[in-house]
Formats: C-alpha cells, structure tokens, sequence
C-alpha cells in the first residue's frame, strides 16, 4: 500500500500477525526494493507485525531530487511509523538500513523499543568501505572487489565461492551485478551512497538508550568487525555477537535469525 509521510509518497508492506502486539520496523539495506527482496518470506514476520517499505528513491516510493542525508533517511522511517498508526516499535536495521537505524534511535528515541543493528558501522573513523568509489571502476573490477567485501573467504575456484551461501543465491547475485542498474533505481542507489559517504555517529552513540544487539560477519569486509565492536562499546545497553559469515551472515549462519528473533522477543 501506499502513504504519505514526511512530504513523501512511501510504498509499504506489512507482513505478519496484525493483532500481534510485537511491532517491527525492517529497515533494508543500499538499492533495496520490495518487489524484489521478498519481505513476505523474512524471518521477523514470524513473531509480530512487521513494516517493511521502499526508502526514498527506490522502488515505488517517491523519488525527491537529491542530495540526501542520513538523518533524512531516518526521519523518513519515524514518519513512515506514525503514518500507519504506530507510537512505538522495535527496529532492525541491515547494512545502509543500520546507519539509518542509529540515526532514527538517535533523533526518535521515543519510536524504538529494542534495536538491531546488523552488519554496519558508526562512521566517522571508523565507516563501511566507501562503496561510491566502486562506481569507478569497469563491472568485471567491481564484482570481483565486491565479492571479496562480502566475505574475505572469497574464492572463485571453490565448488562454494563464498562458504555458506547457496550456489544458486551466489549465482543470481553475481547476474544481478552484472545488470547495471539504470534510470529512477541507478539515481536513488546514487543518492543512498552519497548519504552513506558522510554517515557519523560516533559522538552520539551514547544517546541511544534502546536495548541493542550489534549483529555481524566474522569474515565481512564491507563492514568490518570492529566496527561492529565499536558500535556495541559505545551503545550503553548493547551486546555484540559474530556469526559465521561476511557481511550476508543472515544468508550464511543458520543460527543469526534465531538469535535476533531471540532478542526480539525477550
């Protein structure tokens, strides 16, 4: 469905028990777009009301000119919140859709029950690698960086290039890089990078007061462990947990999803 929030027209979807008095905010992560993320099948539907919707610039949500800033993405997702009817609610948010999770803890504490923070960085010092610079370089150079941010165990000559992820997801992914992304969906990806290169909030971790579970790849690059580690030292009621994958650890882990839905429901 769609609504109007924050000057925007939002394109949303909510999945799960609609009585369930458990609510969940997914934030999704750089491009992401509902019609082909498949939020019908994620996992935090299974124990609440979940809304997921396309961020500004992508999929069937408005398309405002840029620049953006992050605390724009984020106040996008508070008003999204009340738009349908919500005062308060947990909030997971993975890779770009964790930088705009600090951000909406920061400026709307009053919105976030319990948050997840998966595979993504504070900034600052210490930030996700600059994605806009791949942007650079020909599309052959761009899979093959890209894949080893994914997951440092990257090999292509491996019967499983990237352990623990299903072959026919690997190879789906890899079609997906090759098909460069043009129009309406190559101008939001842009804007989301740009945001993305001047993300920060390491002065203001210590703001949020919302319980925290910092959840990330052992072997990503993307986001690197320790910025992971840096998030949950500065977050005061934050823990941190590492699983056996990069930076798609939810894909590669079967134990991730349990653990969040876990923590979510404690």
């Amino acid at each position: 469905m769609f609504i109007d929030a924050n000057g925007l027209t939002f394109y949303v979807e909510l999945h799960g028990d609609e009585t369930a008095d458990r609510r969940i905010l997914n934030i999704g992560g750089t491009g992401g777009d509902l019609r082909t993320s498949m939020p019908d099948r994620n996992p935090l539907n299974t124990i609440g009301h979940v809304l997921h919707y396309d961020q500004r610039g992508l999929g069937q949500t408005s398309k405002p000119a840029g620049p953006h800033e992050m605390a724009d993405y984020a106040d996008d997702a508070a008003a999204v919140v009340r738009a349908i009817g919500w005062e308060r609610c947990h909030v997971v948010g993975t890779s770009f859709g964790g930088m705009v999770a600090q951000h909406l803890a920061i400026r709307h504490p009053d919105l976030v029950q319990r948050l997840v923070l998966n595979c993504t960085s504070p900034g600052g010092t210490q930030p996700s690698f600059p994605l806009h610079t791949l942007e650079e370089l020909d599309a052959e150079a761009r899979i093959e960086l890209m894949l080893g941010l994914l997951d440092n165990r990257w090999d292509p000559g491996r019967d499983d290039p990237i352990p623990g992820l299903p072959n026919a997801f690997y190879d789906t992914m890899i079609q997906g890089y090759r098909t460069p992304r043009t129009g309406e969906a190559r101008t939001g990806y842009l804007a989301q990078l740009d945001a993305r290169s001047r993300h920060d909030t390491q002065r203001r971790l210590g703001e949020i007061g919302a319980p925290t579970l910092v959840a990330a790849g052992a072997f990503d690059d993307l986001a690197p462990p320790p910025n992971s580690e840096a998030l949950a030292e500065a977050i005061p009621d934050a823990t941190v947990e590492f699983f056996d994958g990069g930076h798609l650890f939810m894909l590669q882990d079967r134990t991730a999803y349990p653990r969040i839905l876990e923590f979510l429901q404690d």
